[in-house]
């Protein structure tokens, strides 16, 4: 009778086990297309053994945990790539809007070719423009016609340069926008892993690394995080996570301990602080940094540069066009940027001056600016820029279209590291459908025969208890 007994036990502890397997299976075939889940596994073990009359005689199985199937350092490199991934794409993204403010497509100097290509619809066809209506005006001073399209083109230049400072001030001042968004996007994130710290902590007190669903919900949430700022997290006791950032000297600064965040990051307008007490970041990736990049890099320094030609341009050609300094300039002389530059409010097609008081037929005025295209200047000479007006321009557009150029490259291998990095990780906790569907009729056939071996035993004891007294 014991051994009934312990053999019909011992075929229930069998199928509670196999049920569970099944319900397992399903779960990770029902989840093949979530990214943030890691495939599961039951643990089966013994449930011990114990002396009956007829000798050692084992208690059965049983399903002891669900094990989530995740590799920490996988899961720190993918935080790592997607970190660097979305810091490329995001000055790809800047750089794009950036070459789209100065309404021309640009590429780099290559060694062969040490001009940029461009477009005629920019500031640098505006300056031959301007340049040849000079050449043009000094060849007929007293053409009517010459003198018009010479202011005109003179406004057609200012408006550009006003214009393109403009839209690169715009593309910063949304860079800033983006920056603090993700700022605050990040504090959210933080609460939530501080948040699922807290509920892993509860779950787990008696069962360790029985979460897998928070575990899963956190994993992802860390993973958001990283794409904004670069983060390391460091599993403490009890399951909980400690999530911390770097400092100028690569010291880690806490952001999350435990179920609780720090210090929430702020930005204030140059730099991201966080932690208690509050610390200066120094992130090296992630599309927070990516914004700073582009915002005070490349971006800054074409508008920087574009200054630089501004105020050559009027200082070269006032000086060329009012060499007494007493006859009126040529460009507004309070104008020397490109958001202010400016024909001066005076000049008009009708008093434009060919020379500085000659004959109505001097052009030596309109000769010595339209020889300014093709003047070499340099800053160690005391000048605003290295180069003429042209290659000058030519440059610092060349500069943007290497930075823009160097931003798809990186984006293009960065996420062929991050697709390899995915790809790895999912070997190890990725759903495979083949696998699953294998285990699933293991299982199932596992269920059968436990059943099947738990109608024998039940048939058996109906015998003994029922069928023996008649």
């Amino acid at each position: 009778m014991s051994g009934l007994f312990a053999s019909l036990n011992s075929s229930v502890q069998a199928l509670t086990a196999q049920s569970r397997a099944l319900e397992i299976s399903g779960k990770n075939l029902a989840n093949v297309n979530n990214t943030s889940y890691a495939r599961q596994r039951v643990q089966f073990g013994d449930l011990g053994t114990v002396m009956t009359p007829q000798g050692p005689e084992s208690m059965g199985i049983q399903a002891l945990s669900v094990q989530q199937m995740r590799d920490s350092l996988l899961d720190g490199q993918v935080m790592n790539e997607s970190s660097l991934s979305s810091y490329y794409q995001t000055l790809q993204t800047a750089y794009q809007r950036a070459q789209a403010g100065l309404g021309q497509t640009v590429t780099s100097p290559t060694a062969s070719n040490t001009t940029t290509s461009t477009t005629d619809t920019g500031i640098g066809a505006a300056l031959d423009d301007v340049f040849n209506a000079f050449q043009s005006f000094a060849a007929s001073p007293t053409d009517t016609g010459l003198r018009q399209a010479l202011v005109q083109k003179t406004a057609i230049l200012s408006d550009r340069m006003q214009l393109t400072d403009s839209r690169l001030g715009q593309v910063q001042t949304d860079l800033n926008t983006q920056i603090s968004s993700d700022v605050t996007t990040v504090n959210g994130l933080l609460q939530n892993v501080a948040s699922l710290n807290a509920q892993i902590g509860r779950f787990e007190i008696n069962n360790p690394g029985s979460a897998v669903d928070l575990r899963d919900q956190r994993q992802a949430v860390l993973e958001q995080l990283a794409a904004k700022l670069p983060v390391t997290s460091t599993e403490m006791p009890g399951g909980q996570v400690q999530v911390s950032a770097k400092d100028a000297s690569g010291n880690p600064v806490v952001l999350v301990n435990l179920a609780a965040v720090t210090g929430p990051v702020t930005f204030n307008g140059t730099q991201l602080s966080a932690g208690s007490p509050a610390t200066v970041l120094a992130p090296n990736a992630g599309s927070i940094q990516g914004a700073l990049t582009a915002r005070d890099g490349a971006i800054q320094t074409l508008r920087d540069n574009l200054n630089s030609l501004a105020s050559q341009l009027v200082t070269s050609v006032n000086a060329a066009y009012n060499p007494t300094g007493s006859t009126g300039n040529f460009f507004d002389a309070a104008g020397t940027t490109a958001a202010t530059i400016r024909l001066d409010p005076t000049v008009t097609a009708a008093n434009l001056k060919a020379s500085d008081g000659g004959a109505a037929g001097d052009n030596t005025v309109a000769q010595a600016i339209a020889q300014l295209a093709n003047h070499t200047f340099s800053t160690a000479g005391g000048d605003q820029l290295d180069g003429s007006f042209s290659s000058f321009y030519a440059n610092s557009v060349g500069s943007l279209g290497q930075s823009l150029s160097g931003a798809n490259s990186q984006v293009t291998n960065q996420s062929n590291i991050e697709t390899l990095v995915r790809s790895q990780r999912d070997s190890v906790s990725g759903v495979s459908l083949d696998e699953e569907l294998a285990d699933l009729q293991k299982y199932q056939r596992a269920f059968q025969a436990s059943s099947r071996v738990f109608t024998i035993v039940d048939d058996l004891l109906d015998n003994v208890v029922n069928q023996l007294g008649k």
